[in-house]
This record gives structure tokens, C-alpha cells and sequence, in this order.
């Protein structure tokens, strides 16, 4: 069995006005000093107004931690300077996307070209987890038996309730949008890992796409890295919500892997399915609870954590990520971002304040509060 599960974290934010409130470019000399802080850990994104920042690989959850925290400190402090603030949120609670722009490089121009009217639409911001598997094979093997997990990441990341000054009704708004775009949603199954290339290198060959990085399923074999990526979750205001959901990736592939030793494995089910249970994650993220296939019942998020917490144990603990996963515990009975959002909104309406800003404010203290 391998031994050691390198994890690597991707984050966007948002980066707001301190005065307004409002979505604000980038500056290009915001960008230029913290990608000399942190030179290949911070680029731009899609837009003006976003910035992304990327881990190096750790192998244990404590100095994942220590290299986010310098990152995200790096962008509030180098914000600061321009009278900006970042937030880790899916949606901006009242932007409106018809008043953003992407940012004038070769790569997005190509893609808005690509996308149409679709890519403006993107103003949403998401996490990516990498777990290192050097096998490809084992990769292949390994996401049918993880995608059924992944509508609980999504249930337990959830922070995107608001688009364009309204309350969608949905927890993770971020993901309808994204939804939008080809080769998206929960990844097909392969047979083998010659079976994916093959399928993917189809589109490559024919010139429909220039490399794997332009597939965007929910969970996918990195182009860049000998990883399985996943990029469900939505963003984090909180960083330690961040670092236990990618404990919860890395821990999750460690028992699919324990299994694999044992010659069992996580029982496969219909993409169908799945998608049912993505939606369920989507709309109610952990207030409505999700179904559990095996026991042909929905189940309160809680009580699912609470089993998944003792199938995790062993590994949880050989990880040294026993903390971390319990906090999901706590999300799981409490709420998401998106729970928080929604009762500052309703708090600040009762008292006659603005309650988009108020909001806004809620995130810029969420981000910091970590730090």
C-alpha cells in the first residue's frame, strides 16, 4: 500500500473595496508583489477581480497549514496596500457579473472566445485539493470509488447562497453556474487508466482541447501532477474549514487505498445516483441530509459524518488529521459559510442595516480570523 499522501491546496478569492464593498481589480503591481512574496504560489484568475493561490506539496496536514496561512496572509497585507480586502467565498453576495472583466492574457482571452457568453457568467471562485497517487492506474482505479463522496464535500463546503444581490435558495449557487460549461459535473467511469487517455485524447487529437486541463469534472486525474484533483468544494471564508475538507480528501483516499491492500473496495454506484445526492448537497448543503445508497435511507449530515468518522479512524490518525475531521463534525450540526451568510443577512436586515455589505464584512472577519 503506498504509504505517504502528499496533499497540495488551490484557493481563489474575491477581492473587494474596503469603503464599497464592491468587487475590485487586481492591481498589476498587487499581483507582481505577491508573486515576488511567493514566487509560482500566486497568479490571476479568470477575472480582474480575482487572485489564486496554490500550496506547495505537503505531506502532512500541519505544514499545509503553515503555507496557507503565509499565503493568505501575503494577499491580505499586500491588499491592504491598495485599500483592498480578499475573500474566500463562492459567490460575491451582491456583484453583479455584467460589470466584471477577464483578465487580458493569451490564456483567457482564448477562453471567453471558446466559452461565448458562458465565461462571463464566471464570477465564482472554488478550492482544489490534490492527494498524490503515483500510480496511474490507482488513479483510475480510485475516482469512481471517490466520486460517491463527493457530494458530502460539496454538502460540507457550501458558501455560495447570494448571486447578484438575491437568495438563490440554493447553499452552493457557485456550482449551477459552473455547471454551464462543457465537461463539467461528476467524471465518467473508466475501465483502466489506458481507457481515460484514450477518451481524452480523443478531444486532444481532433484539436477540441489543447490538454487535460481544459476537462472540469468535479474530481480528475491532474495534467500536471501525479494526483487526483478534486474541485467540487466551494471556496472557505475560514481556514481551518479549508484544511479540514482536504483532510477529509486525503484521508478518504487513504481508506479507499487500505481497502485496495485488503483486496476490497468501495462498492460503485450509478453516476445517476450520485447526481442525485449532488443536487441534494447543492440546494440544502447540510440542512436536508443526503441519501445512503447502502441503507436506502437519508440520513442527517451529522449521523453520515459521524459513520464516516469511525470508517476514517485508522487512517485519520496514521495522518495525524483526528482534529481536523472532527471539526466537519461540527459543520455537519452547525452549518456552512452559507448557513452563517444567511443569518447575518437576516440579522442586519432586522436592524435596518445594509445587508449585502453586512455580509461582505462577515467575510473579510472570517478570512482574517484564522490568520
Amino acid at each position: 500500500m503506498q504509504q505517504e499522501f502528499t496533499l497540495g491546496i488551490e484557493e481563489e478569492y474575491l477581492l473587494v473595496d474596503r469603503d464599497s464593498l464592491q468587487l475590485a481589480e487586481a492591481p498589476e503591481a498587487l499581483m507582481d508583489a505577491c508573486q515576488a512574496d511567493f514566487e509560482g504560489q500566486v497568479s490571476p484568475e479568470f477575472l480582474q477581480c480575482q487572485i489564486e493561490v496554490g500550496t506547495r506539496p505537503h505531506v502532512t496536514i500541519k505544514s499545509a497549514r503553515e503555507d496557507l496561512k503565509r499565503l493568505r496572509s501575503c494577499v491580505s497585507k499586500r491588499a491592504a496596500e491598495y485599500n483592498l480586502a480578499p475573500i474566500a467565498v463562492s459567490c460575491h453576495p451582491f456583484a453583479n457579473w455584467k460589470d466584471q472583466h477577464h483578465t487580458r492574457k493569451e490564456r483567457y482571452d482564448a477562453l471567453q472566445h471558446a466559452l461565448g457568453g458562458v465565461a462571463r457568467r464566471m464570477l465564482i471562485c472554488g478550492m482544489h485539493v490534490h492527494v498524490g497517487i503515483e500510480d496511474p492506474a490507482l488513479r483510475a482505479d480510485l475516482m469512481p470509488q471517490l466520486s460517491y463522496f463527493l457530494p458530502h464535500l460539496l454538502a460540507l463546503s457550501t458558501s455560495s447562497p447570494y448571486w447578484s444581490g438575491e437568495d438563490t435558495g440554493l447553499s452552493s449557487y457557485r456550482l449551477t453556474v459552473f455547471d454551464n460549461l462543457p465537461r463539467t459535473g461528476l467524471p465518467p467511469i473508466f475501465g483502466s487508466w489506458a481507457e481515460y487517455e484514450r477518451t481524452t485524447g480523443a478531444l486532444v487529437e481532433l484539436g477540441v482541447i489543447e490538454d487535460t486541463t481544459k476537462i472540469w469534472w468535479d474530481l480528475r486525474p491532474s495534467h500536471r501532477f501525479p494526483t487526483l484533483e478534486t474541485r467540487i468544494m466551494d471556496v472557505q471564508p475560514r481556514l481551518e474549514h479549508t484544511l479540514s475538507l482536504a483532510a477529509l480528501n486525503q484521508a478518504l483516499t487513504r481508506m479507499l487505498c487500505r481497502l485496495k491492500a485488503r483486496n476490497l473496495r468501495w462498492r460503485q454506484y450509478d453516476r445517476f445516483l450520485i447526481g442525485e445526492n449532488r443536487w441534494r448537497a447543492q440546494r440544502y448543503g447540510v440542512g436536508e441530509g443526503l441519501i445512503d445508497f447502502g441503507d436506502r435511507s437519508i440520513k442527517p449530515m451529522a449521523e453520515l459524518m459521524g459513520e464516516l468518522m469511525g470508517m476514517l479512524a485508522e487512517d485519520a490518525e496514521a495522518l495525524g488529521t483526528m482534529s481536523e475531521l472532527a471539526r466537519l463534525r461540527q459543520i455537519a450540526e452547525n452549518g456552512t459559510s452559507a448557513t452563517r451568510q444567511r443569518r447575518v443577512h437576516a440579522e442586519a436586515a432586522a436592524s435596518g442595516a445594509d445587508p449585502g455589505k453586512a455580509v461582505v464584512e462577515h467575510l473579510i472577519q472570517e478570512f482574517h480570523a484564522d490568520l
